[in-house]
């Protein structure tokens, strides 16, 4: 059977998606744009007509896995006629280590591997400053509608994404170092901590 052609955009969304598979099975130091070509059954010439080189590709397939969960993280904080604090807790607790957001082991090897390349360090420092900034937003909203008592959202949304990523490198490194319940729990305890509330606010949505 004839191959499909694929439009420029088709092709490369497939090699991204490709290219993101392969990297969460062999980790970003051991892929390689032959791996990416031959799981897709094309030549390694294609994928590098794409992508130039194998950081543009590995810096590009990180951020097209993590805008997905970015898009998810902005459905749940613009969620309308709800509290800033069902919408923060139910966002923290979507993105923490047992939550329904991105593959951590994925961002983990981005962290590392960004120390060592440019391309996919701006690409994670961009994305990681749109974590905070939609966390720091909702907290902000928060605050103008007197749910939470907040000096800086800013530097709220710092330690609670500090507290997060710390908790899925533990979990992702160490499975089972804590459970599912003290995790949650932890993160709780920080929001009641960060925002100046009591801990039935929480389940309530209000202060």
């Amino acid at each position: 059977m004839a191959r499909v052609r694929l439009s420029v955009e088709e092709r490369r969304a497939e090699i991204l998606r490709v290219a993101v598979e392969q990297i969460e099975a062999r980790g970003i130091g051991n892929v390689r744009l032959s791996d990416v070509a031959s799981a897709l059954g094309v030549s390694s010439s294609l994928v590098l007509y794409h992508f130039s080189t194998k950081e543009l590709l590995v810096a590009e397939a990180f951020a097209h896995a993590a805008e997905g969960d970015l898009a998810q993280l902005r459905a749940i904080v613009d969620k309308p006629r709800t509290s800033a604090t069902r919408r923060l807790r139910s966002a923290v607790r979507w993105y923490a280590p047992t939550g329904q957001a991105k593959g951590w082991r994925l961002w983990i090897e981005g962290w590392a591997a960004a120390l060592r390349e440019p391309a996919l360090r701006k690409v994670t420092h961009d994305l990681d400053r749109r974590w905070k900034a939609a966390i720091a937003e909702v907290v902000a909203e928060g605050v103008a509608a007197g749910e939470f008592v907040c000096d800086s959202p800013e530097d709220t949304a710092w330690r609670l994404t500090a507290l997060l990523d710390g908790l899925a490198v533990q979990t992702t490194s160490y499975g089972g170092a804590l459970s599912r319940a003290t995790m949650l729990e932890w993160v709780d305890d920080a929001l009641v901590r960060e925002l100046g509330i009591g801990r039935e606010a929480l389940t309530t949505g209000r202060r």
